[in-house]
């Protein structure tokens, strides 16, 4: 049998239906004689992993938790414009800036308004000034603002650090006056920037 016939022959309508013969495309693939395909009609629930990137933690500050997370082996795409973000946006604020920086961008991937990516959301038409065409710069990767990047990303990826800007999906620099922010909620003002709903 083929196809959806290849169900459960409990079922008897699909055991009526394997009575039937069915036309199937010519460069269909046709499972093996000696394997059985069987559709479930369930939902199948798999087990992941935890990564090994941040353990929970007991610090008892931002600081403290930026220093035991490690930093060291690759980043996924994904967290790489993440901490990429962090780094080109924020990398001269506070601890407190930088997370603020990073919620923003995972509160735009989890919102119905912006792209569901942090990369996407990061590359965004005239969203970043770090973005040019499309791409993010490279960072400095040997320096200790690259490390405390990466920690922040993972931090903020992993919601181990409350931030004040809570549900912020904007923020612009303290030196300039957007039009837009006029229409906005102010979250937060941390250091050279302000967050809004």
């Amino acid at each position: 049998m083929s196809g959806a016939i290849a169900q459960d022959q409990t079922d008897p309508v699909v055991a009526e239906l394997a009575q039937t013969e069915f036309e199937t495309p010519q460069d269909a693939a046709e499972p093996a004689a000696d394997e059985q395909v069987r559709f479930v009609a369930s939902e199948v629930v798999q087990d992941v992993p935890e990564t090994p990137e941040v353990e929970e933690t007991d610090a008892s500050s931002l600081r403290e938790l930026v220093n035991t997370v490690d930093t060291s082996g690759e980043l996924s795409r994904e967290m790489m414009c993440l901490a990429q973000a962090v780094y080109f946006e924020s990398r001269g604020e506070p601890l407190d800036g930088q997370l603020a920086v990073a919620r923003v961008i995972i509160n735009r991937a989890e919102s119905n308004t912006f792209p569901d990516d942090y990369c996407s959301v990061v590359t965004q038409r005239s969203q970043f000034s770090f973005v040019r065409g499309g791409r993010i710069p490279a960072p400095n990767r040997g320096t200790t603002a690259w490390n405390r990047a990466k920690a922040i990303a993972r931090i903020a990826h992993r919601d181990l650090w409350d931030s004040e800007v809570d549900d912020a999906l904007y923020f612009h620099a303290t030196h300039v006056r957007p039009r837009w922010a006029g229409r906005m909620t102010t979250r937060a003002r941390i250091n050279n920037h302000i967050f809004y709903r």
